[in-house]
């Protein structure tokens, strides 16, 4: 917020005593405007509780000034206290109602109280009064960007920068804009214009983001690095390593966030990405590292321990402390049926390589805690079915295989385990449908590794942040 007038002239609107002198009345307004000029001073100089003290006995002596009631509002509001702040803005307008600025910096004021129906009102009144108002505008816009209202966001975002075509922030905005919306040409133009302005690394990611929406994606590796050598920020090395992972640079992808791990060690997404980036390559036990540490660091996130899980059966090292952190994963969220799922299958296959003592009631009991948290996951089927199957309860493991093709018929080995057990009991027909079925699925093994990259997919959408809004 800015104060709306340009000048430091303090008008004072006090009725004098007919018993002063013309003297004493020049004297007075001139101490005023002395107390005036030093807290502005103080506001600009950032010493706002200087400046709010002098402001608050101003506003005894000169009750009707509209700035003084301006510039103590922002004061307040600079020190983050809403509340006064939207009294004194509200008393500044109320002192001059046709002032868009005073409007505008209300509204904004508003926006900070969660008052945001009261704040549009606001913006839409000050551009009645003057409708090139750039703050009022693009204030304005941004609340609509935040309420994801793009389209209603763009026509004002466009007249703000007609006011000021050099505006960074709206011209920044605006490019977003163009983009959530899939206008994508003139999105790249406003930021090729902003970028002959300023070089930034947002505008590189925003570059990126174009060039991944037109599948140019080399291209947007190249913006992403480009954003990350300008703006190391956690973020911009995020989605550059993210887009290497997502396009299978895997090497590229895992020095990436190595790199980046070593700068924000506290970052649980940048070590969840370089643990799928380690899996994909093939790096078992590298990746199973990266991926505890990350759940470490966040143990409530769930999209580590898909991938935790993953290497664990690719690699049964590190058993005890994979183990453990899936025990903990099912402990904080025990009404998770993936986190019960995880941990049953870590205590039956963790100690593979320790020899065959097995806790079936254990790991049995787990697996039937997670279908009874959610019936509906062909995989939480199919291992229970082969659990019976170990411990030689055919009969119940039947059920099971039937109930995971039901609900996955995608699931290759649940076929070939119910047409396996189709054929123990002597159903040959049914039995040969179900192998002929897997042989099927398993010519098209390119689906399981699809379906990877679309977990892979998954988390790098999710979480490869925007370019922000709110500036």
């Amino acid at each position: 917020m800015r104060p709306s007038w340009l000048v430091l002239c303090l008008v004072v609107a006090v009725p004098f005593s007919v018993a002063q002198s013309p003297g004493k009345n020049a004297a007075r307004n001139s101490a005023l405007e002395q107390s005036f000029r030093a807290a502005t001073a103080a506001y600009d100089s950032g010493d706002f509780s200087g400046a709010a003290a002098q402001l608050e006995r101003l506003a005894l002596q000169a009750p009707r000034s509209f700035e003084v009631r301006e510039l103590l509002g922002l004061t307040y509001a600079a020190k983050a206290d809403n509340t006064r702040a939207v009294e004194q803005l509200r008393l500044a307008v109320l002192l001059k109602p046709d002032s868009a600025a005073a409007r505008t910096n209300l509204a904004t004021g508003l926006t900070h109280l969660g008052a945001l129906q009261e704040a549009e009102m606001e913006c839409r009144r000050a551009l009645q009064i003057d409708a090139s108002d750039y703050e009022a505008n693009h204030n304005l816009a941004e609340s609509y960007l935040q309420q994801n209202k793009i389209s209603d966001a763009i026509p004002l975002l466009e007249a703000a920068q007609r006011t000021r075509p050099a505006a960074y922030n709206n011209g920044y905005d605006l490019a977003l804009a163009y983009l959530l919306v899939g206008d994508l040409r003139t999105s790249r133009q406003v930021v090729t214009t902003l970028l002959s302005l300023q070089d930034s690394g947002e505008l590189h990611t925003l570059l990126g983001r174009l060039d991944e929406k037109e599948g140019k994606f080399l291209e947007a590796a190249h913006e992403f690095a480009a954003a990350s050598r300008l703006d190391a920020s956690e973020d911009n090395l995020f989605v550059w390593a993210s887009e290497l992972l997502l396009h299978r640079a895997y090497e590229a992808a895992i020095e990436v966030f190595k790199s980046s791990t070593q700068r924000y060690p506290k970052s649980a997404r940048l070590w969840i990405g370089l643990g799928m980036s380690q899996y994909s390559r093939g790096e078992y036990d590298e990746a199973i590292h990266s991926l505890t540490t990350a759940a470490d660091l966040n143990p409530s996130d769930p999209r580590c321990y898909l991938f935790l899980s993953k290497a664990f059966l690719s690699s049964p090292n590190q058993a005890q402390s994979v183990i453990d952190h899936f025990q903990n994963y099912a402990a904080i969220e025990p009404n998770n049926a993936l986190a019960q799922f995880y941990y049953a299958i870590a205590v039956w296959k963790g100690r593979r390589v320790e020899g065959p003592a097995i806790d079936y009631p254990k790991v049995e009991a787990i697996l039937q805690r997670s279908i009874a948290l959610n019936g509906a996951i062909a995989e939480t089927h199919l291992q229970l079915g082969i659990l019976y199957n170990d411990e030689h309860a055919y009969e119940r493991a039947l059920p099971e295989y039937e109930r995971a093709v039901q609900l996955d018929p995608g699931l290759a080995d649940a076929h070939f385990r119910l047409g396996r057990s189709y054929l123990r009991g002597g159903e040959k027909a049914k039995a040969e449908r179900e192998l002929d079925l897997f042989k099927t699925l398993q010519a098209q093994h390119q689906a399981e590794l699809d379906k990877e990259r679309a977990d892979v997919q998954q988390f790098v959408v999710a979480d490869k942040a925007a370019p922000p809004i709110e500036r």
